[in-house]
């Protein structure tokens, strides 16, 4: 077949020759992996097709093999009701044989020149099973993570939430790959605006292969050239389970151990869901000092640098001549002093994470270790600077999700450029520009500052800090969920009162 093969075959849709069948049958035996046999000593000579890699051979032996081989079947439809298997289908559209067929499905005709075949659902399911959260661990509460099966990770969320109003919708994306895509959300609870922006744009996606849920993550977020993550991604059902029930959108795909969560906000990437299984004051806390760390790791560099080339006034007398003893040897500049560290910091992350998991934790430890003291004994860099750079890359480290802290150390440098050109006043600059840019992002059409702009008092009860459930009887104003009342404050209240 000339000019893309069995794609074309696809795109054509069903033949009416005679011998459609047969050719795509020929043009899947070029596979080294597909089997065709037929068996003429049988009492009904079949012929039956399938791609080895993707049928599980127990099924056919098990559930196929012995209803063939022990009666004789004149027709196709008295084969499909004599099997003892769910969902067989008898059809003759050449599309759906190919996809079937090419999904794990076994083929099966009485005669080699028919023009309709009986498939058979026969597909090999291995699946990593279901292992504790490796991005997203927690001290307490529930330590399932999703994993690479859409069919295991629905369950998992099914499980959580055993409701009717629970909806799913699939796709299949990907003129190559043809990978499964689930919108879950609640009905009735989840804004409908924001279900047909999600079903819209997952359903617009024009790509050839689907390998991640990244990859929708990057092809329905509202600003291609942001950096900031507009969708968070998560690898735990708790969690996903959790926002399906204040309003939120949750995307599945096929083959990815993680799930999207949108319309979301700027501050939800800085709460992690053991802020929940805690009490609320110690969840508070953490989620200040989260911020604060994440401040910090973004300007403290860059204040290091403006106030050593522009601004010596505001430093200390007592700290002055520590600054001077560890810059007394130092040939280069602040901005380079600064930028060699930081690009350090860099390279021995990316070497940690690409390396496997005991060298990485070596190379980071060991490296960290050697190339500092290395460096500030070789008056490259000083004792002051390589501490101000550690505790940046170490704050840097407490967001709880993983792409907003590489967005995190991603921002550091523009700061750090803007404080070497113009000092305090570049910083100012550059936080400005970083703000216009926040109070323009949405995700999914929803202001992505919120509850900052537009101030919302009610989202603020678990945002910078996380108050108690109790005082949180509505949902997320941001969501506009139909069904903003999660619970009755009041009855809450009485009931305890009663218990006490």
């Amino acid at each position: 077949m000339k000019g893309g093969g069995i794609l074309n075959w696809f795109k054509k849709g069903s033949k009416t020759e005679e011998d459609s069948l047969l050719k795509v049958i020929e043009q899947f035996k070029k596979s080294g992996d597909f089997i065709d046999f037929q068996n003429p000593q049988s009492p009904t000579h079949y012929w039956i097709s399938y791609f080895g890699s993707l049928v599980d051979a127990e099924i056919i032996h098990r559930d196929i093999l012995p209803y063939l081989n022990k009666s004789s079947f004149k027709k196709i439809e008295d084969l499909k009701a004599a099997l003892p298997i769910e969902n067989i289908v008898v059809t003759s559209d050449l599309g759906q044989i190919q996809q079937m067929m090419l999904t794990g499905s076994v083929l099966i005709r009485l005669n080699i020149a028919d023009k309709q075949g009986l498939l058979v659902r026969a597909e090999m399911n291995k699946a990593r099973e279901v292992t504790i959260p490796e991005e997203e661990f927690s001290v307490v509460g529930p330590k399932e993570s999703f994993v690479e099966s859409l069919t295991t990770n629905l369950n998992l969320i099914r499980k959580r939430l055993p409701i009717p109003e629970l909806e799913i919708k699939e796709f299949k994306i990907g003129n190559l790959s043809k990978t499964r895509v689930a919108v879950v959300y609640i009905s009735g609870i989840a804004n409908e605006e924001n279900i047909n922006t999600a079903l819209q744009r997952v359903g617009d996606i024009q790509f050839h292969q689907i390998l991640d849920s990244s990859y929708i993550a990057q092809m329905i977020q509202d600003n291609d050239n942001s950096p900031f993550p507009q969708l968070i991604d998560t690898e735990r059902p708790d969690r996903a389970a959790g926002v399906l029930a204040e309003g939120s959108i949750v995307i599945l795909v096929d083959g990815s151990p993680h799930a999207l969560i949108g319309p979301t906000t700027l501050v939800k990437f800085f709460s992690a869901l053991e802020d929940y299984f805690v009490n609320w004051q110690l969840a508070s806390v953490l989620r200040i000092l989260r911020l604060i760390a994440v401040t910090f790791s973004i300007l403290v560099t860059p204040i290091y640098v403006a106030i050593l080339n522009y601004h010596y006034e505001l430093i200390p007398k007592d700290l002055m001549a520590t600054l001077v003893s560890s810059r007394s040897l130092i040939p280069l500049p602040p901005f380079f002093e600064a930028l060699i560290l930081e690009l350090t910091i860099e390279l021995l992350r990316e070497a940690g994470a690409r390396l496997p998991t005991k060298v990485g934790q070596t190379i980071g430890i060991v490296g960290g270790i050697v190339i500092g003291t290395a460096s500030v004994e070789a008056g490259l860099t000083s004792n002051v600077l390589l501490i101000i750079v550690a505790l940046a890359a170490l704050a840097s480290f407490t967001t709880p999700v993983y792409k907003m802290s590489n967005t995190i150390r991603m921002i550091r440098f523009p700061f750090l450029v803007m404080a070497e050109l113009w000092g305090l006043v570049g910083i100012a600059i550059a936080f400005i520009f970083l703000m216009g840019h926040l109070l323009r992002l949405t995700s999914f059409g929803r202001p992505y500052l919120e509850p900052i702009y537009p101030p919302r008092i009610e989202d603020l009860k678990d945002a910078f800090v996380r108050l108690p459930f109790k005082m949180q009887p509505k949902r997320p104003v941001e969501l506009q969920s139909p069904e903003t009342i999660k619970f009755s404050e009041k009855a809450a209240k009485q009931k305890k009162d009663i218990d006490e």
